[in-house]
């Protein structure tokens, strides 16, 4: 019996995307994404509500619907080069007023200014956070082996097209897929280049080999894959967490375990 985790649904590709800052213009990338039926985590930094380039916080519960809101820190200061002490309260002020204003458990960050270290990762755990992105572009489909230091396949910048028209012809069932883009809304606006992101949602939008998640949304899943309990001869396996996971059985049949149940697999062999 061989038996492999699916993404939901049964798919093995997965699409997310990540931006940074909250700045006005993600107003058009959110409408951009919705069209398309993509997601997007928007990481902010809730000490700079104040400038007029930022999003208000009144804006966030129709504006960001469907997506994920962030941590960014408070004030978009270069942690690395900061006392200990003071990254703590930037990440753990910022995570507290954006529960604050969105009700709902914040758990994700990505680094300002791609400045981190691994005595601000090791503190990470213990402030709620599950996963924090950095800077860079891995031009690849792999999935995160360190949450902590998640880099993206590419910058919106960066060869955007190219990759996912890679990623959309990518047809190995064999393997889990991730494309992970990154950047800033107000950059389209500054390089005046909207119609690349409408092009690349356009390429990857509404398909039904892809699943759409935020960043949370993915680790929350994998999370519960890993929670999965098999029998040793993967007779059967049972799902202890809420949620459903999907499964691959012998490569040709995708099975949903629902949460709390146990599921026979020798039916499938």
């Amino acid at each position: 019996m061989k038996t492999y985790i699916c993404f939901p649904g049964g798919k093995f590709k997965v699409l997310t995307m990540s931006y940074d800052d909250g700045k006005l213009e993600d107003r058009r990338l959110i409408q951009i994404f919705n069209k398309y039926g993509i997601k997007g985590t928007f990481h902010i930094n809730s000490g700079l509500f104040s400038q007029d380039i930022r999003i208000k916080p009144e804006e966030f519960s129709e504006l960001y619907k469907g997506h994920e809101i962030a941590c960014h820190t408070l004030t978009h200061p270069t942690i690395a080069r900061c006392p200990l002490s003071e990254v703590v309260r930037e990440i753990g002020d910022d995570r507290a007023n954006l529960e604050r204003i969105t009700h709902h458990p914040v758990q994700g960050l990505s680094y300002p200014n791609g400045s981190y270290s691994k005595e601000i990762e090791a503190l990470l755990p213990g402030l709620g956070i599950k996963y924090s992105r950095i800077v860079g572009d891995s031009f690849g489909f792999e999935l995160p082996d360190n949450l902590y230091e998640w880099k993206a396949t590419c910058h919106h910048n960066h060869r955007l097209l190219e990759l996912g028209e890679q990623f959309a012809a990518l047809s190995k069932k064999q393997y889990l897929y991730m494309m992970y883009v990154w950047g800033h809304s107000y950059e389209f606006g500054r390089d005046d280049n909207w119609e690349v992101m409408e092009k690349f949602c356009e390429l990857v939008g509404k398909r039904d080999d892809i699943w759409y998640a935020t960043n949370i949304e993915y680790v929350n899943y994998m999370e519960a894959a890993k929670r999965l309990v098999y029998a040793y001869d993967s007779s059967f396996v049972y799902n202890p967490n809420s949620m459903s996971v999907w499964i691959s059985v012998n490569n040709n049949t995708v099975v949903e375990i629902p949460g709390g149940t146990q599921v026979e697999l020798t039916q499938y062999a």
